[in-house]
């Protein structure tokens, strides 16, 4: 006897039981008749992994699958043919949709089987079910997206793009909304179904509006130049533009008219009415725009529009109050204070969404008094200049730095120069006029917002969207990442000596040491030259007596240390002293001055050694003045003189022969005193020179 239907085998029907002992079981585990709380998986875990123990260990994985599929899907069609989705009892879909998710993911049935029974259960309810449907779908979205998604995907976007098929885009517009947040929560930012990798533009997007034929359009035109000439050419004669008064005899100058600026066209409704909603094709398709007439229409249309948005009074729809009385209009800034709405009125603006334009004739000049409506427009416009802005040579050399490789993104139209300043200078006055108020600048920063994070999301699609997607961080480093946080953040124990840390023995007040010690002078205190010159000599003895080549490199480091600061000090005080250093000569000589306690004899030793150097040298004073040979014998010389002077005073009284006789002598005399060996004259002059003038100075003063 052959089966009926698959639906009486006998592996269907042992899956069959176990699914409804675990739908008995979620009744009393969920008590709610509504989505919401999911059933817990914990209590029916053990239930749904056992859901295949009826099959033979010979049958294959496939063949189980397929049978749990079948009595999952009997018992599916028999509770939403005979039940309503706003029953109560229709919780029993929703428990059997959480049983056969929980067990897709333990490996009882295939995962995707969930999603196709979801997207049947979409194709079988009206939109107002389908509503109820999506609420089940966003509260177990985490749960679907969690594991094997690569198997649901398809199912999802398949489902939700028939779903959107069928809603009105004007009727429905925030259910799309949730059904568009869906998808973007659920697949991954990187996901090729969502991201447009050919930037293809939204052409079917088609904006109907009212056109009059040739006759009635010429009719009109004609009526409204009537009307214009009408009121610009009144009644009353001109006043004569007033001169300057002018001097007698003078040239009568005509006054200079005062520049007029440039005032914008402000064209009638009737006029703009057909420029303004041509706006629309631009729009949906930028690439209109690369042939010249349509951008140049493009620009006249886009001014005239702007200029008539400036010279507009706006007005603000407020929101509908709760008796479902129509909302009223009134003014920006009315029963407000410096153009900031009121607490009631601060979200008047979320009423205001419109899938479609009403393009009536009738509906034109309320739609342009409408500052939501306004601001439409002017998005749209700034979201194409950018579009445009990015067509600019110097933006194209910037994307070349990219490597793109995705040339589908990229156009060969490059706007040229006098084009770009157009679109910069509109833009400019785009984002001024909607940043005329308070609230008007938030609205202008978030659209900058919104438009700078589209260009980032440009430039990725141009990169051929590289996965932003990090991998998961391997057990391994976040341990040692632990590790590394503890051992930063740990208290640390300031060990009694650390290792490298200076011994401050010394400091120490028994120990020689201690503040007293600190403040001696000679540890703070510029040594003199003299006492660098003596350093110098002992680092010279030192240095015969070392016994390694480190010890002689050290000590002449030391020396050449001490030379230095010899001549630092010598620049600032004896400057001229400088001139006779010389390299590899003891600077002993140079800078150790003379004494004045000094005895004579040595002193007229040091003279002798000076004046057997060469004359041009020069020779240091017990002041420490410098002087060369000449000066040192003039001054001996005329000490001689004064000498001589004395001594002819003495003999004045005697009588001429006496007193030459006796001034003989005592020339003899001095010059036997300057003669003798071992005094400074002797060193300082020649005898006979001195003998010389001695005579000629007694012979004067006689």
């Amino acid at each position: 006897m052959t089966m009926a239907t698959a639906a009486q085998l006998p592996s269907v029907v042992a899956v069959t039981g176990r699914l409804q002992a675990l739908l008995e079981h979620a009744r009393s585990l969920k008590p709610e008749v509504s989505v919401e709380p999911p059933l817990p998986t914990r209590e029916i875990r053990n239930a749904a992994d056992g859901l295949q123990d009826d099959f033979e260990e010979d049958h294959e994985q496939a063949y189980r699958n397929t049978t749990v599929e079948m009595a999952a899907r009997e018992i599916f069609y028999a509770l939403i043919s005979s039940t309503d989705i706003d029953a109560p009892a229709f919780v029993e879909v929703w428990n059997l949709l959480d049983i056969l998710l929980l067990c897709g993911d333990l490996g009882r049935c295939t995962p995707e089987l969930v999603c196709w029974l979801i997207e049947e259960l979409l194709d079988s309810q009206t939109t107002r079910g389908c509503r109820t449907v999506f609420d089940y779908l966003e509260s177990r979205r985490e749960r679907l997206a969690q594991k094997d998604f690569h198997k649901k995907n398809l199912v999802f976007l398949r489902a939700c793009n028939e779903l959107l098929r069928r809603l009105s885009r004007a009727e429905d517009a925030i259910f799309c909304g949730r059904v568009f947040f869906f998808l973007f929560q659920t697949f991954p930012l990187g996901d090729k179904s969502s991201v447009n990798l050919r930037g293809e533009f939204h052409v079917e997007n088609t904006t109907k509006f009212e056109v009059q034929d040739d006759a009635t359009k010429q009719n009109g035109d004609q009526m409204e130049v009537d009307v214009k000439t009408a009121k610009t050419e009144p009644d009353t004669p001109k006043a004569a533009t007033p001169q300057p008064p002018t001097k007698p005899g003078g040239k009568a100058i005509p006054a200079k008219a005062a520049p007029k600026k440039a005032k914008e066209e402000v064209l009638s409704n009737n006029e703009l009415y057909p420029m303004f909603w041509r706006l629309q094709q631009d729009f949906s398709d930028p690439t209109r725009l690369f042939t010249d007439v349509n951008f140049q229409a493009f620009q006249r249309a886009l001014g005239s529009t702007i200029a008539k948005f400036k010279s507009t009074s706006t007005v603000v729809q407020t929101k509908a109050t709760e008796d479902g009385k129509r909302g009223t209009k009134r003014k920006l800034g009315e029963h407000s204070d410096m153009g900031v709405e009121s607490n009631g009125d601060s979200d008047h603006f979320v009423d205001n969404y419109n899938p479609k334009y009403l393009t009536s004739r009738d509906l034109f000049d309320l739609e342009l008094s409408d500052l939501a409506f306004q601001r439409h427009i002017l998005v749209q416009a700034l979201i194409l200049i950018d579009f445009l802005v990015s067509l600019t040579e110097r933006a194209k050399k910037t994307l070349a730095t990219l490597n793109p490789t995705n040339k589908a993104m990229l156009h060969s139209f490059t706007l040229n120069e006098e084009d770009t300043k157009w679109a910069t200078a509109t833009r400019s006055t785009i984002t001024s006029y909607l940043s005329s108020t308070q609230e008007g600048r938030l609205f202008n920063r978030m659209v900058e917002t919104v438009l700078a994070r589209d260009k980032n999301w440009v430039r990725w699609k141009i990169e051929s969207c590289p996965s932003i997607v990090r991998d998961a961080i391997s057990a391994e480093a976040e341990l040692e990442a632990r590790k590394g946080a503890q051992e930063a953040t740990k208290i640390r124990r300031v060990p009694e000596k650390p290792v490298g840390a200076m011994d401050l023995f010394f400091l120490e007040e028994g120990s020689g040491g201690g503040l007293e010690t600190l403040k001696d002078p000679a540890r703070y205190t510029i040594p003199t030259i003299e006492e660098l010159i003596d350093g110098i000599k002992n680092d010279e003895l030192d240095l015969d007596m070392a016994m390694d080549d480190d010890e002689k490199a050290m000590l002449e480091n030391a020396m050449a240390n001490k030379r230095w600061r010899i001549l630092r000090q010598a620049r600032a005080g004896r400057l001229g002293l400088l001139d006779r250093v010389e390299p590899g000569k003891d600077l002993d000589a140079v800078f150790r001055p003379v004494k004045e306690d000094t005895p004579k004899e040595e002193a007229t030793d040091e003279a002798e050694v000076v004046l057997n150097t060469d004359s041009n040298d020069g020779i240091e004073t017990a002041d420490g003045i410098i002087a060369t040979e000449a000066e040192a014998a003039e001054g001996i010389v005329a000490e001689e003189v004064e000498a001589a002077e004395d001594s002819a005073e003495a003999n004045v009284e005697e009588t001429p022969a006496e007193s030459e006789g006796n001034g003989e002598a005592d020339s003899s005399m001095a010059i036997e005193e300057t003669s003798q060996p071992g005094t400074a004259t002797e060193t300082a002059v020649d005898p006979s020179e001195a003998l010389s003038e001695v005579a000629d100075e007694g012979t004067a003063v006689q």
